[in-house]
């Protein structure tokens, strides 16, 4: 028997109870991160994930999910998904109900979703319409919204985002992907992630959220890992799979995680902004890394009365 641990990123803290009473009751990792994302995605504060996400350069919210397996590296996501607020559930029903398939994009996946009969609803909130409106101007804020402050890439970024929507014409009408890792009783090891991806992104866009070995990557032989922040740069640096692959080779969870994110730190990168990892290993040891001091992740285990706040390691 293993002993229960689940893990998650900066605002997972409102799922990850949800995710350990599965645990407690011995289900499935799988089960346990599928409870604890739909939480966050229904919390109405947040405003990165699920409902009241933050929409896209013409003022629509488009989701993107993935969950995977590290018994078998099955992997089932969504992305760009317009009107249904749980994109984790339908990124699961890809990975059972699809296996011939391992990513649905934009009406693909909205019609996948109406086919398994998950319940559509409005994402677009009127505080999130005010919020998007208010970070079109100038900012000292970070646009990932994690209570950093901006880089000359955030900058730049909202420069250009400026410009996609004069150019786009959008209707009148803290971003940061979480990620959630679960080990259950059986040893099995799974990764959730769900985002609503940049706001101001070109419609259509798809983050690393959706992408296996960028956002989300989970091998039982070595452990799980996850991202948040600048999904570009962790998909040219492969940086789920990074950390993975160091953890493989014997490096520590807090470890590999800061390997992997200074490689992705040397590209080049005109909007750079900054990329997070979290990691958990079979045996249940976790770390995560940031780009800048300050950072937390949360856990819970069997014993935990409420999610424990740890460090991350900084760059």
């Amino acid at each position: 028997m293993t002993a229960p641990v689940i893990i998650g990123s900066e605002r997972s803290e409102i799922g990850l109870p949800f995710g350990m009473r599965v645990l407690r009751s011995g289900g499935s990792a799988l089960d346990a991160v599928e409870a604890a994302m739909r939480a966050c995605e229904d919390n109405l504060a947040d405003h990165y994930v699920g409902t009241g996400g933050l929409p896209n350069a013409r003022g629509e919210v488009e989701l993107d999910a993935s969950v995977m397996t590290g018994s078998d590296r099955r992997f089932g996501a969504v992305a760009a998904l317009r009107g249904y607020p749980n994109p984790i559930s339908v990124a699961r029903a890809v990975l059972e109900r699809l296996p011939q398939h391992s990513l649905l994009v934009g009406e693909g996946a909205a019609l996948f979703a109406r086919e398994c009969g998950f319940a559509e609803g409005e994402l677009l909130t009127a505080e999130a319409r005010a919020i998007w409106r208010k970070q079109l101007a100038e900012s000292a804020e970070a646009v990932e919204g994690e209570d950093t402050a901006a880089t000359d890439g955030d900058q730049r970024y909202r420069a250009s985002a400026l410009e996609l929507i004069r150019r786009l014409a959008p209707h009148d009408g803290p971003w940061g992907t979480i990620n959630i890792m679960a080990l259950d009783a059986s040893g099995e090891l799974c990764v959730a992630v769900s985002t609503s991806g940049y706001p101001y992104k070109y419609p259509g866009r798809v983050g690393d959220s959706a992408v296996p070995g960028a956002g989300n990557w989970c091998d039982l032989r070595a452990g799980g890992a996850a991202c948040t922040g600048r999904g570009e740069l962790s998909m040219r640096g492969g940086t789920a799979r990074t950390v993975v692959d160091l953890m493989a080779g014997g490096a520590a969870p807090a470890d590999a995680c800061v390997a992997a994110l200074r490689d992705a730190a040397g590209l080049p990168d005109d909007f750079r902004a900054e990329l997070r990892a979290l990691a958990l290993t079979p045996d249940g040891r976790h770390g995560g890394a940031a780009g800048q001091a300050g950072s937390t992740y949360a856990v819970m285990t069997e014993a935990s009365d409420a999610p424990e706040i740890h460090p991350r390691s900084t760059l």
